[in-house]
């Protein structure tokens, strides 16, 4: 098991557990004990957790992990979800995306399309408006690609911009497609992130487009997180995995919400 992996592995068990033992710790990822010491000393160098007598405990009250350990939580799914939702976006759009794991799954797909791989007479393939620093580096690189990052200060969490000069920027252009990465979708409360700062900014890029498309696995479904960004009569389409039951799934197209499950 390497570091990044392991080190991945007992944050989400601080996730869920909220308080971990070294002996515990080492015995779930079988590897010794001083192995897990070095790891929470040089994660609590990082305040991704903090040391206690014999283990750690999570850093804070609102814990959230870093996108660079989120990457491979349940990652088929989100490379299926990703791929369905990229085929979505035609070539020459002005599409939004926000920061996420599988938003930033988007933007490599979009990238592999053969009929994005270059621009028509001067126009870009598409153009990609996003606050998300992590995506805009992986598709700046990509000439047949127009680049617009939105202003604000950085997340760590997230490698998302936020604040009011996202706002100055995103209230002058408008978009075709606005895709999502939530925290929460639920039929009757809407979509919904942990954060007021990205919730603002999210909120804005839906306003000014004519679609919107939430892309999101299934255990983010009927969940409610704190800041919500729109109500879900505003949501277009919702591109979730198999996990979603047939009735949940109706509840959202009720809604009217087109739901695709891949």
């Amino acid at each position: 098991m390497s570091r990044e992996t392991r080190w991945q592995a007992l944050l989400e068990l601080l996730v869920e557990r909220g308080r971990l033992e070294v002996e515990t710790a080492a015995e779930t990822l079988g590897v010794s004990a001083a192995t897990i010491r070095r790891d929470f000393d040089q994660l609590a160098e990082q305040q991704l957790l903090v040391r206690t007598r014999g283990g750690a405990v999570q850093h804070g009250v609102s814990y959230e992990l870093p996108l660079r350990y989120r990457t491979t939580r349940r990652a088929a799914e989100k490379r299926r979800i990703s791929e369905a939702v990229a085929e979505l976006v035609a070539p020459g759009e002005v599409v939004g995306l926000t920061g996420g794991t599988t938003t930033t799954e988007v933007a490599r797909a979009l990238t592999a399309r053969p009929d994005l791989a270059t621009g028509s007479a001067g126009s870009p393939a598409l153009t990609v408006v996003t606050n998300a620093l992590n995506i805009a580096s992986e598709l700046a690189i990509r000439p047949q690609f127009k680049i617009v990052v939105t202003g604000g200060v950085a997340r760590p969490q997230s490698y998302e911009l936020t604040g009011p000069l996202a706002d100055g920027v995103l209230g002058q252009i408008t978009l075709d497609t606005a895709i999502l990465g939530v925290d929460g979708f639920d039929p009757a409360d809407g979509i919904s992130t942990r954060h007021e700062e990205e919730a603002s900014v999210n909120r804005l890029l839906c306003e000014r487009a004519r679609r919107v498309v939430v892309a999101t696995d299934s255990t983010k479904l009927g969940v409610r997180a704190f800041a919500r960004i729109c109500p879900t009569e505003a949501v277009d389409v919702l591109v979730t995995d198999a996990g979603l039951s047939p009735a949940a799934a109706t509840a959202f197209e009720k809604a009217g919400v087109e739901v695709r499950r891949v």
